[in-house]
């Protein structure tokens, strides 16, 4: 297919993504007050909250399908911003499973395991440093929240008046379609049920085929862009590559998943590996940018504002200060050390980490 075409196909796909959201957004607010209480009280804890969006990105594989379902949960008006904070921090966490499941394709080779689980994992606990960090600073301060608040104002001073859709051609293309079927179906649980699986349904197979299309369309450039970056030697060369590649193909787990092979082979090194790891965090956040421009309410676009700033943040924090910077990388050389040697701690690290203890935290913690 001519690249031009293809390029053409990325476009209406990412109408359906948008579309997708408004449908879902308008399924949650049909749901009633009744269903909102509910998911309010089983995320009110910000533990709870943490441990849903882990475990809900675990569960679809991938960040930006969660990420983009809690722009219209706090679009829709039925998740507050400060309630949606802890989720989208857990989404962060769990996106790194499929890069983690990934390197057991190496597990019978004792030292290209040990390089594939170490490129892994080094995601997981830079994700897990980044929320231990932050977390705990967002809830006594708000700074995360305050400051998106802040740049929502400004944007919508400047024009983005994500309250006002008949200001916005998007939104307004964007609505047509579910005003239609709203008013086909009429109001009561039944048109909830169908708008919000046809809002899931669109969104999974728009990311799906954006990133397919995008694979394809950039797999070239994507690959002179690690030969070079392998001449460059990593460092914030390897970050704007990390962001660039996640920007183009919409998902932060094909960069990642990309590097574990990379690493494993021996072609690059942890360490060269890792600044695209971190890079790849910052690109996954313009799903949810996206998803922002489908919503009514501009929470929903404070919301996408605060995981961007989320993961700038960390970066800003962490990377900065090598003592620092170096922890996830040690960490994960020491945790694939032993996990080369006793692969019972692999099984024990991906079920704990991953669906254990997030799904204790939904349960348990209120």
């Amino acid at each position: 297919m001519p690249p031009a075409a293809r390029g053409l196909l990325v476009v209406l796909f990412l109408y359906v993504f948008l579309v997708g959201i408004a449908f879902l957004e308008a399924g949650i607010a049909s749901t009633g007050e009744a269903f909102q209480a509910d998911l309010l009280r089983s995320v009110s804890h910000p533990i709870s909250g943490l441990c849903a969006g882990l475990l809900a990105t675990v569960l679809v594989q991938s960040s930006s399908v969660s990420t983009s379902t809690i722009v219209g949960l706090v679009g829709a008006g039925t998740l507050p911003v400060s309630l949606a904070i802890p989720m989208v921090m857990g989404a962060n966490i769990g996106t790194t499973v499929t890069n983690t499941l990934a390197s057991l394709g190496s597990l019978r080779r004792a030292e290209e395991f040990r390089r594939a689980f170490a490129a892994a994992i080094v995601h997981d606990f830079f994700n897990l440093f980044a929320v231990a960090l932050l977390l705990p600073l967002e809830l006594a301060t708000g700074f995360l929240g305050r400051t998106a608040d802040g740049l929502t104002d400004l944007l919508t001073d400047a024009g983005f008046e994500t309250n006002q859709p008949q200001r916005s051609p998007i939104r307004l293309a964007v609505r047509l379609p579910v005003n239609w079927l709203s008013s086909q179906l009429g109001e009561g649980t039944l048109t909830s049920v169908i708008l919000l699986a046809l809002g899931l349904a669109l969104i999974f197979l728009a990311l799906a085929l954006i990133t397919r299309n995008m694979r394809r369309l950039v797999a070239q450039s994507v690959e002179r862009a690690m030969n070079r970056f392998i001449g460059q030697g990593g460092g914030l060369f390897g970050i704007l590559v990390g962001i660039g590649m996640t920007v183009a193909v919409q998902s932060s787990t094909i960069t990642t998943s990309i590097l574990v092979p990379l690493v494993a082979a021996g072609i690059l090194t942890l360490r060269s590996a890792y600044p695209v790891t971190l890079g790849a965090n910052v690109g996954a956040t313009i799903t949810a940018l996206l998803a922002s421009l489908a919503v009514l309410r501009p929470e929903g676009l404070t919301i996408a504002l605060v995981h961007f700033l989320f993961n700038i943040v960390a970066l800003g924090v962490v990377y900065p200060i090598p003592a620092v910077r170096m922890l996830p990388v040690r960490l994960a050389e020491f945790t694939a050390d032993i996990a080369a040697r006793r692969h019972t701690l692999v099984f024990a690290y991906v079920v704990g980490l991953f669906l254990v203890l997030p799904l204790a935290g939904v349960l348990f913690i209120r």
